[in-house]
């Protein structure tokens, strides 16, 4: 059953935001980032270094005095021309941002924002990749939609089970770093699916112009829920 404003029913799930790290970070310690092609700072780093990247994010960070760096929702960037898994010759260029990223330390627990069980995990191990991945599938008022995990630490994926019930705010992994993550700086990227299309563990979180609007469809913003800078 789909609504006619999907982000609708996601934002009305709840007033308070829902959280899917430390739910006692304040908002006022969560400070938007601006990593797209409009970034003329960030344009002169070479993003191709996990390290050079991690020092401007946590620049920006201890900067507004904050604990979280936030944002990358239909965002253009240019952090992916440093790989060929987004960008052949065989395809349009992937480059557009689909989930919000949540830049913070290594080891981050991450947790359940609703009730769920586990849809399917991979360790998405192509470089520039997610890394481990955990997918939750979620049935709320005969809603059926899914959540997707990225860059988190192999042990979170250890012992998981297809099918395993979880509970809202139940810790399901933690973050993990450069060498498994796809070689970025520590963060989550987090993401709303609506039909997971038969993927298992993986799903696109970034796309090209070309299709830009289904993908906006499928995905909506993740900040609905989350509600960061409301």
């Amino acid at each position: 059953m789909f609504f006619k404003n999907f982000s609708e029913f996601l934002f009305d799930l709840y007033e308070e935001p829902i959280r899917v790290i430390d739910s006692t970070i304040e908002n006022s310690k969560y400070i938007e980032i601006d990593l797209s092609i409009h970034n003329k700072v960030l344009n002169k780093l070479d993003v191709s270094s996990a390290s050079t990247l991690g020092d401007y994010i946590t620049n920006h960070i201890k900067k507004h005095n904050a604990h979280v760096a936030f944002g990358g929702y239909n965002e253009t960037r240019n952090i992916y021309k440093r790989n060929t898994h987004f960008n052949d010759e065989s395809s349009t260029e992937r480059n557009i941002h689909l989930g919000v990223d949540l830049w913070c330390d290594v080891n981050t627990p991450v947790f359940a924002p609703l009730d769920a069980t586990v849809h399917s995990f991979k360790n998405n191990a192509n470089y520039g990749d997610y890394g481990p991945t955990i997918i939750l599938k979620h049935d709320i008022k005969n809603v059926e939609f899914y959540t997707l995990y990225g860059h988190l630490s192999l042990s979170s994926i250890t012992g998981l089970k297809v099918g395993e019930k979880i509970k809202q705010g139940e810790q399901i992994a933690v973050l993990g770093g450069a060498i498994v993550n796809g070689n970025y700086p520590p963060h989550l990227h987090f993401q709303i699916i609506k039909d997971i299309q038969g993927f298992k563990g993986d799903y696109s979180g970034v796309c090209s112009l070309q299709n830009l609007k289904f993908y906006l469809s499928n995905c909506p913003n993740p900040n609905v829920i989350l509600k960061l800078g409301f």
